[in-house]
């Protein structure tokens, strides 16, 4: 995988965890939810990335 795109990824799943903490001491269920989905939409990129870069190697 190459570097900026893991950076990419794992900045997309930290971004999502941040949103989702905020949401949760603020009371915001919505930004929960929208945290929870960054760091899916992150983690399913990352693993994507992962199984293509075994698959040519």
């Amino acid at each position: 995988m190459s570097a900026g795109k893991k950076a990419k990824n794992v900045a997309k799943t930290t971004k999502g965890k941040v949103k989702e903490t905020t949401g949760k001491v603020v009371g915001n269920e919505s930004l929960q939810m929208k945290g929870r989905r960054e760091q899916m939409a992150g983690d399913a990129k990352q693993a994507a990335q992962k199984a293509k870069d075994a698959l040519k190697g």
